[in-house]
C-alpha cells in the first residue's frame, strides 16, 4: 500500500467528522504512514504456536486449559 498523503490524511480524517487544520495534514499523515509499517511487521509474524490472550491470568501468572 502506497503512503498516504497529507490531503488523503485529510480527507479520511474530513469523513471521520474530524476536521483537520492544514497545518497538521502532514503530521497525522507522517503517523498514520508509521503506524501502518509497525502494523505491517506485525502481520507478518507467525504466532502459530502462541496461546490466545484469554488463556492467561496476570493476577496468577498462570496459564489455563481451554
Amino acid at each position: 500500500m502506497p503512503d498516504l498523503t497529507p490531503a488523503e490524511a485529510a480527507h479520511l480524517a474530513a469523513r471521520a467528522g474530524l476536521p483537520l487544520k492544514a497545518a497538521r495534514h502532514a503530521t497525522v499523515a507522517a503517523v498514520a504512514n508509521h503506524i501502518h509499517s509497525v502494523v505491517s511487521v506485525l502481520r507478518d509474524l507467525d504466532f502459530g504456536d502462541t496461546a490466545p490472550a484469554s488463556t492467561y491470568r496476570a493476577e496468577e501468572d498462570v496459564r489455563v486449559a481451554g
